[in-house]
This record gives structure tokens, sequence and C-alpha cells, in this order.
């Protein structure tokens, strides 16, 4: 899957979704395939309505079955990382974070990746459900059979600042960082 085609049809589940977006907003959806160049099985769609110093406000968009790499948001500064909480507005989500590991989960993991998941408690979101992750817990998220929107409320975003279990993950790949701008004094 291209980025085009992978920004079309993210404004499409925005559709479905009845989220609106401004003709300059979907313009500037991000499309992150955490420098993977696999948009379809690994990354994820998002546009960003607000990062400041002290909280940021998100859309997010995953594919059937598409992951968000195992990460944590660690502490910066005098902040303790970032915590935030996840509601679905349409579709599933699963979302897998430390604690007992659950049993057949849902998502599909590449072959390939196997290696850089370490938590499997999974907790399904349904539309109107959601999830909090407190901040340097670590968590994934993958979108359901056919795929989800999901709104993030967060405290202050430094996405460039995440871990990722994963080595090869370069999260801001092909990405403009927003948050240069937003931690300027």
């Amino acid at each position: 899957m291209t980025r085009e085609e992978a920004k079309k049809l993210t404004l499409e589940y925005f559709d479905k979704a009845c989220i609106y977006l401004t003709d300059e907003e979907k313009e500037n959806v991000e499309i992150a395939d955490m420098g993977l160049d696999r948009i379809g099985e690994i990354g994820i769609q998002i546009h960003n309505y607000l990062t400041t110093k002290r909280c940021s406000a998100k859309e997010m968009v995953l594919f059937p079955f598409q992951i968000c790499p195992e990460q944590c948001h660690p502490p910066f500064g005098d902040d303790p990382g970032k915590e935030e909480t996840f509601r679905v507005r349409w579709g599933e989500l699963y979302v897998y974070t430390e604690g007992a590991p659950t049993e057949n989960i849902k998502a599909k993991i590449p072959e390939d990746k196997k290696d850089t998941f370490h938590v499997f408690h999974e907790t399904i979101l349904q539309r109107g459900e959601q999830y909090t992750v407190d901040p340097n817990v670590v968590h994934w998220i993958c979108g359901g059979p056919e795929g989800c929107v999901v709104s993030e409320f967060a405290s202050a975003t430094r996405d460039d600042l995440d871990i990722y279990s994963d080595p090869e993950v370069a999260r801001m790949h092909g990405v403009e960082n927003i948050f240069e701008k937003a931690f300027q004094d």
C-alpha cells in the first residue's frame, strides 16, 4: 500500500466514523509507516488536532489487523511521560499491555516481528468504549477485522521520544516533527 492509497483509505474511515476534517486537515493526515514500509501491516494514520506542552488530541485510523508497534512513553524533563486514553469511534480496537497474558490473542503479529512484542494482556474495545494507558507502560494496539477509528486524548505528547521494542522502528520517518514547534519556549 502506498502512502497516497493509505491517505485515501484513512479519509474513508474518518467518513465512516462521521469525523469531519477540513481540506487542509485532510492534506496533513500523517501516514506513520514507522520506517518499515509495511503500511498495511504495521503503522498508523493520524490527524493531530492539538499538540501543546500540556496536552494532545488526535484521531487515529488502524486498518484491519494493522499494528502500531510495542512502545512506551518515558518521562522527559519534569514530565512523567504521556498518559493516553483511547476511545473507539468506529470499529474494534485491541489494546495490549503489561499484565497477565491473554491466550490466543486476536492480533496477527508478522512472523518476522514476533520477537519485538513482549506484552500480551488483551483488552478489546468496541465503539464508545475507552481505555487509559499510564505513562511509561509498555503497550501496543491493533485494529480489528474491519479496522477502527480511535480518538486519543493525552497529556503532553512527544512521539519523537517514544521507545519502541523493535529497533528497526523509526517513528518519525517521513513525518514533519510537530513537537519541535510545540515545545519551543
